[in-house]
């Protein structure tokens, strides 16, 4: 059983030594080198000497962050009111006085003269011209306007 392990059949391959390849010199360590420390907890000593400019720092950077924090949402709701402004303005370009809010737009009336009777129109109600018509009437009028013209 000892021979069927995954590598049996690697045990009996033959290596063969590349001359290109040569085996590095041995490291020699320098007989003054300083060995580690058993233990190295005395080098974890904190310096409370630092602890008051590390919180000042760090109070600023909070003010700072904070500062930032209500500029950006200053900005960004500045950015959503202009949206919604030119929203309005478009919707009041096509209806004057609407706000999407707001009531229903009721119509009025612009004046308060009476209404002709639909009669009245029909006899006030000229056919109209035709085209042909239209550009004699224009030139006639042409004709009339301009002096020293003879026919």
């Amino acid at each position: 059983m000892p021979d069927q392990s995954q590598y049996a059949a690697a045990a009996h391959v033959p290596l063969i030594k590349s001359p290109s390849l040569r085996v590095p010199p041995p490291v020699e360590l320098p007989p003054d080198i300083h060995p580690l420390p058993d233990s190295i907890t005395p080098y974890f000593a904190y310096p409370f000497t630092l602890e008051p400019h590390v919180l000042t720092m760090e109070s600023s950077r909070r003010t700072a962050i904070s500062a930032h924090a209500v500029r950006r949402e200053a900005y960004l709701r500045s950015r959503q009111d202009e949206k919604e402004r030119r929203k309005r303005d478009a919707l009041r370009k096509i209806a004057p006085g609407f706000e999407p809010q707001g009531a229903v737009l009721v119509p009025t009336r612009a004046s308060s003269a009476p209404l002709i009777p639909s009669e009245d129109i029909v006899k006030t109600h000229r056919p109209a011209k035709s085209v042909m018509e239209d550009l004699v009437d224009q030139l006639a009028a042409l004709d009339a306007t301009t002096p020293g013209r003879t026919r």
